[in-house]
């Protein structure tokens, strides 16, 4: 799949459920609305369409939620996709977690041939993570990462940078990530969803986050890519990666391989667009899948250069829909 600008699609990331059970202050707000279970694609559906994109180039698949591991009876769906990585057809399946369940889940993703993971984590501090999740535990959750760990699951921690709530805890976390091998990716909070409140006051810029990081450990630029839009740098002291995702400061859409599909089977082309394409209908108009690759090919044809974030104080969230509704 080649969009208009020449860029080779083959990343697809799918979310298999926009419920989640933490409410992190920039994702979502705390009384969440959720979708009905009627509008959600089945796992049997969900399991259709990915094999659709995988027969159309995509390479390297990953699930995500809201919470992925909290949809009923995840596993026999993350099992079945898990064969197209044991056939070849698929070079990669990957979850992004909040890690609640991992300790329940990480033997059999292992089983299944999932071989990496993310795992969203903004603080190590039980206080603090309780505030920015609204109610998570953080000993739950570093069991999970540990139970990860255990099973042989490489693990990169994804961390949203936040004005006055983690920045003094960056550099323990690169620490903390260094002396267990994890990969650490720094992320620039986005202008998706409301939240109920303010976002300048979380904004915090990933160039101030690395040159603090450059007074108290050696960086050095790498070519190292997962097939996401970080940048990376090994750390010296530490021999760990750090990626930084700057989706405000610095554009990274020129490079973009990704498209996006919610639980609902709405595809959309870009993070920060609105323009979408709805896969749920020719999925279930026919038992075969002519109509919906169809459809695939015609959104892919739109898939836009870039998108127009900006996080203003008067503005209004870029995209109305939450994080959780579209996917990480």
């Amino acid at each position: 799949m080649i969009d208009p600008f020449g860029r080779k699609v083959s990343y697809l990331r799918v979310s298999v459920t926009d419920r989640c059970d933490l409410r992190c202050v920039y994702c979502m707000a705390e009384d969440m609305h959720f979708l009905p279970k009627a509008d959600i694609l089945s796992l049997e559906e969900l399991e259709r369409l990915c094999g659709a994109f995988v027969r159309q180039g995509v390479r390297k698949l990953r699930l995500t939620g809201g919470e992925p591991l909290v949809r009923r009876n995840i596993m026999s769906l993350i099992t079945n996709l898990g064969r197209l990585v044991k056939s070849g057809d698929l070079d990669e399946l990957t979850l992004t977690t909040n890690a609640t369940q991992l300790a329940k889940y990480a033997e059999g993703l292992a089983a299944a041939g999932v071989r990496r993971l993310n795992v969203s984590l903004d603080s190590l501090d039980a206080a603090k993570f309780e505030a920015i999740t609204r109610w998570g535990k953080l000993d739950q959750v570093l069991e999970g990462i540990m139970a990860a760990k255990a099973a042989g699951l490489a693990v990169k921690i994804n961390t949203v940078a936040l004005k006055g709530g983690n920045e003094d805890e960056h550099e323990h976390l690169v620490e903390w990530c260094g002396s267990h091998g994890f990969d650490l990716t720094f992320i620039e909070t986005m202008p998706m969803g409301d939240i109920h409140s303010d976002r300048t006051e979380q904004y915090l810029p990933l160039s101030l986050v690395r040159s603090r990081l450059e007074q108290r450990f050696s960086l050095s630029d790498i070519d190292y890519r997962t097939g996401g839009p970080a940048r990376y740098v090994r750390v010296a002291e530490t021999g760990g990666r750090i990626g930084f995702i700057t989706p405000m400061t610095h554009n990274f859409c020129e490079t973009c391989n990704r498209v996006r599909v919610t639980c609902t089977g709405t595809l959309y082309m870009c993070l920060g667009q609105e323009d979408a394409a709805d896969l749920r209908t020719p999925l279930r108009a026919s038992e075969g899948d002519q109509l919906l690759e169809a459809a695939i090919a015609e959104a892919i044809a739109r898939k836009p250069k870039g998108h127009d974030f900006i996080i203003d104080r008067d503005a209004h969230p870029a995209v109305g829909r939450h994080m959780s509704v579209t996917g990480g």
